[in-house]
């Protein structure tokens, strides 16, 4: 529990700071001390754990307590074939829950045993901070990658005849009941691992970055897949929003489409149905491009105001 609460990524996501530089002149400190007071190991399961649970269990929980107490509320806000309340929302619970811990331990028990195998760690674990030029190449590199590894694995492995045993399973626990927003960890134990974990534990290991690169790209991945996998219509953002509806979709087809988390590779394979990717990266573009012609619109009004009130006060 100590190792879990001296976190600094958590310290310097909760804790508010007054300036920039001290908050991250503390979150180095903290970081040195945690690299040198723990086992590394200990460090990526209960950084691991602490992300999954503040990111996906704890919303989770807030959004099914609401669809739950105010299920007409919550159906005005949520996409169609994700409106009816789950049954058993308790042994649903369990069951992600206990995935969700599966997931977290069989990845605990890969960086133990490397260690304990190679004497060295999955990622690198020291006080050095990764340059920022690195964390942004490693990090796209991970996401470009678990975008792949997702496409093929949900396509032909869990909704194709590559292995007739994941389909069925994956079929009978993930598609076999409406969404809902423990849909991240809602499987069969089996196809959970092969779906959630290999995407992103196989890219890590490849390239091996530091374990805050890889602690901020899982946190991406927890918090995208929390929101894109909620029900919900109003996930903030036209990106955000389309993977939100896409991944809608593709549970109201039990699976005919929308494999990948960004739909790069369903746009490419033309297996994206509910509007594309590159649909939503247009309306994103204009929507910024509409912000930028009304500030300038306000800044030429606001000078024309100001140009008139010059002239008032010279005549």
């Amino acid at each position: 529990m100590d190792v879990l609460l001296s976190i600094p990524l958590l310290s310097t996501l909760l804790t508010p700071s007054w300036s920039t530089s001290m908050n991250l002149l503390f979150f180095y400190a903290t970081w040195s001390t945690l690299v040198l007071a723990y086992d590394p190991t200990k460090i990526h399961a209960s950084a691991l754990l602490a992300l999954r649970v503040i990111l996906w269990l704890a919303p989770s929980l807030l959004f099914l307590t609401f669809d739950s107490l105010l299920p007409s509320l919550a159906s005005e806000i949520k996409f169609p074939g994700t409106r009816l309340a789950p049954r058993r929302p308790l042994r649903l619970l369990g069951i992600a829950v206990g995935n969700m811990l599966l997931a977290t331990g069989v990845e605990a028990a890969l960086s133990y045993g490397f260690h304990q195998a190679t004497g060295d760690t999955i990622f690198r674990t020291s006080t050095t901070l990764p340059l920022p030029w690195q964390l942004f190449k490693h990090i796209a590199t991970l996401l470009a990658a678990r975008e792949v590894l997702t496409y093929y694995i949900h396509r032909f492995v869990l909704h194709g005849k590559k292995s007739a045993t994941l389909t069925r399973l994956h079929g009978q626990w993930c598609h076999a009941h409406p969404m809902s927003s423990l849909q991240l960890y809602l499987d069969h134990p089996l196809p959970l691992l092969v779906h959630r974990l290999i995407p992103i534990m196989l890219p890590a290991l490849a390239v091996r970055p530091h374990l805050l690169t890889y602690m901020l790209f899982t946190m991406i991945c927890t918090l995208e897949g929390t929101l894109t996998n909620s029900g919900y219509s109003i996930v903030p953002g036209i990106i955000l929003g389309g993977m939100a509806r896409r991944t809608a979709v593709h549970y109201a087809t039990k699976g005919d489409a929308n494999y990948s988390p960004l739909g790069v590779l369903d746009w490419a394979h033309g297996t994206s149905r509910g509007g594309d990717v590159l649909a939503d990266i247009k309306d994103e573009a204009e929507k910024h491009d509409v912000k930028r012609r009304s500030a300038r619109k306000v800044n030429k009004g606001a000078r024309a105001v100001q140009n008139s009130k010059w002239l008032n006060d010279d005549e």
